[in-house]
């Protein structure tokens, strides 16, 4: 999985990235499900706006967004949000990938 941080109108520090990549592990057992992430925090001028773009392997993607005034607290509900989408489009895909191995009814 290919994972990209972006900040925008300030520097994205270490300690930012550490807690991604903390953040990160809620959504391991999802790993082989996920080509690349891309996070884009930006300062605004009354808070943050966390934004996630998630590309999975088979062609769909998702994007989320949280606007905030912490920067922390923004990065878990955009964390709590991103868990359940994963969990949403992995149900999808599991639901599709046994409909097709249904024998077809004459």
């Amino acid at each position: 999985m290919n994972l990209e941080v972006r900040g925008v109108h300030f520097e994205v520090s270490d300690h930012i990235r550490d807690t991604i990549d903390k953040k990160l592990r809620r959504i391991d057992f999802a790993k082989d499900l996920i080509v690349d992430q891309l996070f884009t925090l930006t300062k605004m001028k009354n808070g943050y706006k966390v934004e996630c773009t998630t590309n999975f392997r088979w062609g769909s993607s998702a994007h989320l967004r949280v606007d905030t005034v912490g920067l922390m607290e923004g990065l878990d509900i955009l964390f709590d949000k991103l868990d359940q989408k994963i969990h949403k489009e992995k149900e999808k895909i599991q639901e599709h990938s046994s409909r097709s191995h249904e024998p077809a009814e004459e």
